[in-house]
């Protein structure tokens, strides 16, 4: 753990480690782009073992400094952040969670967990709170909304239900997002039915499909049925 806990400190450790060669590429990679998904985010570029490296070192982070972070036009700020924030999260007693999900649900509201990699590395802590309280609502809440992140946040905060061996959050999910057909939308969705298949049971899976794949987007259906047998996942894509 570093003695200086600051935002200012984990800044300074990021910056040491930045490579602006790897900047330019994960620019590229995470369609920063005039339209794009990523448009105007900004790298320094770090690789995400070494963000994690860093984020081990300032365990304790306080909130306001996380919120600093997650304030910052640079994304690795913002993802070291988040990698702090759900360590925080994870380690505290229950007791002392509800502020950190206070915290992140702020984030994702004022758009500071905007981009793929952002959401899926810190949704388990919404979801893992929603299974912990018995109520997926939080998670549906985000689902319905049209922004792309906080409805990623939505689908892939079910994660958490599934790692439990509970479908019900992703099969509420589901109907709310099947029709957005919205690439990350699709791929989300389609990974999230594919762990259905994995963590709870393919009977799940195979129930869920017969009765929906005719509704699923080429990519949701190509991602949830990548572990059938190619007979079944030929079946599968002819209902389309």
């Amino acid at each position: 753990m570093s003695a200086d806990l600051s935002a200012a400190a984990v800044r300074n450790a990021l910056a040491e480690l930045a490579d602006p060669q790897r900047a330019v590429s994960s620019a590229g990679f995470f369609k920063t782009g005039p339209g794009q998904y990523g448009e105007g985010d900004e790298f320094i570029g770090i690789s995400v073992p070494a963000q994690r490296k860093v984020a081990k070192r300032f365990r304790g982070l306080a909130a306001d400094q996380i919120d600093v972070l997650l304030d910052s036009p640079i994304h690795e700020h913002r993802l070291t952040a988040l990698i702090i924030m759900r360590t925080e999260y994870e380690k505290a007693v229950v007791a002392d969670k509800p502020p950190w999900v206070r915290h992140y649900r702020s984030a994702v509201d004022r758009g500071r967990v905007n981009n793929w990699d952002l959401v899926d590395s810190s949704a388990n802590i919404l979801g893992d709170w929603a299974l912990t309280q018995g109520d997926s609502q939080p998670l549906l809440d985000y689902a319905v909304q049209e922004p792309l992140w906080r409805r990623r946040v939505g689908i892939v905060g079910t994660y958490a239900y599934l790692t439990a061996g509970d479908a019900s959050a992703t099969l509420a999910v589901a109907p709310i997002v099947v029709d957005d057909r919205r690439d990350l939308i699709q791929k989300a969705l389609g990974w999230m039915l594919r762990e259905m298949g994995k963590r709870v049971d393919r009977e799940t899976l195979t129930e869920y499909l017969d009765g929906h794949a005719a509704e699923l987007g080429r990519t949701a259906l190509s991602y949830a049925t990548e572990h059938l047998p190619p007979e079944q996942r030929k079946a599968y894509r002819a209902m389309r």
